[in-house]
């Protein structure tokens, strides 16, 4: 009987997300919307964004299409960014309670006064920040073009918030600089340690091992490459492995499955798991759509100055597309 219950649970369930995903189809042809999904995203609503990636990317991505209402199925910070960018359009996250704990990490009081504590420097704030800090900040980067928008900077102080992990990856990169690192982390990467990829190493050895640069140092020695989720899947294809450790969120997996279905994909530590990404299921995205819920708003002069920290990134990187991909 046990066996035939669940049979039968699976089967509704089923059911369930096809009507679900029906529903979603249906209203976002109704609402003019445009629903994005970051990468780290349950499966379930990936399948049904227009776009997949990763979060700045995706609001770059909005900018200047004829859509009324972007869904932005991520964290705040992500949504925050596309409102920035797209002030005119209606900005809507699905599930309000789904935030970055390294983003509120860091606040603009707190940032202001590291400011008076180094007067010469410059503040480099990681997207992964909300928009009051990068209103704050001199220039924002993300993981793939950190490094490079740090060497563009004539300032030899550099504030770097709030990940202190990405910082220490931009240490390796500008030994000419003083990076003033923000005690901030990502609280996903920081669960996987250096003793869970040697042991997944040692369990395949002819893997290689791709890490994210917000992962602790020790751990980004162990990588085969570092870099950010975007560049994930094109080292894959280069890279003559048929086995990859992945050194990040694992929704991550979906996507490389679906870019690399001949390759194996091998999670270090089951602890790499986004709480507040996986809060966003289809059915919250069908009552995004259904009650434009919940709308991000942000203070026009807040969202003007944060603007032009990410128009300033945009324009060191904007000889280089694919440095500006990723963020997350």
């Amino acid at each position: 009987m046990t066996e035939q219950y669940e049979v039968l649970e699976k089967a509704n369930s089923r059911e369930v997300k096809q009507k679900l995903r029906e529903k979603v189809l249906r209203l976002k042809k109704e609402r003019n919307a445009y629903i994005v999904a970051h990468n780290y995203q349950n499966y379930e609503v990936q399948e049904v964004a227009d776009i997949l990636g990763d979060s700045l990317a995706l609001s770059k991505a909005t900018i200047g299409l004829g859509f009324d209402v972007i869904v932005f199925c991520g964290v705040d910070f992500m949504a925050e960014s596309a409102k920035i960018l797209n002030p005119g359009k209606k900005v809507i996250l699905p599930v309000r309670e789904a935030d970055c704990p390294m983003a509120l990490m860091v606040t603009p009081e707190r940032l202001r006064e590291k400011r008076k504590q180094f007067p010469d420097a410059a503040v480099v704030c990681y997207v992964n920040s909300s928009a009051a800090v990068k209103a704050e900040s001199d220039i924002a980067c993300t993981s793939a073009n950190a490094v490079q928008i740090v060497k563009s900077l004539p300032h030899k102080q550099i504030i770097f918030v709030p990940d202190k992990n990405l910082g220490h990856y931009v240490r390796r990169f500008c030994p000419e600089k003083e990076i003033i690192l923000w005690q901030g982390f990502c609280t996903t990467h920081i669960r996987v340690t250096a003793e869970d990829v040697k042991q997944a190493k040692a369990k395949y050895p002819d893997s290689a091992f791709v890490a994210h640069p917000e992962c602790p140092p020790d751990v980004i020695d162990l990588a085969d490459h570092v870099s950010s989720t975007s560049g994930f899947s094109s080292y894959i294809a280069r890279s003559p492995a048929n086995t990859f450790i992945i050194g990040t969120e694992v929704g991550m997996i979906f996507k490389l499955k679906k870019d690399h279905p001949d390759k194996r994909f091998i999670m270090p530590t089951e602890q790499f798991v986004c709480q507040t990404m996986k809060m966003t299921t289809l059915g919250w995205v069908a009552h995004a759509l259904e009650t434009l819920e919940y709308e991000i708003e942000v203070p026009e002069p807040i969202r003007k100055h944060a603007e032009i920290t990410l128009r300033r990134m945009m324009d060191v990187s904007k000889d280089h597309p694919n440095a500006v991909i990723a963020s997350y």
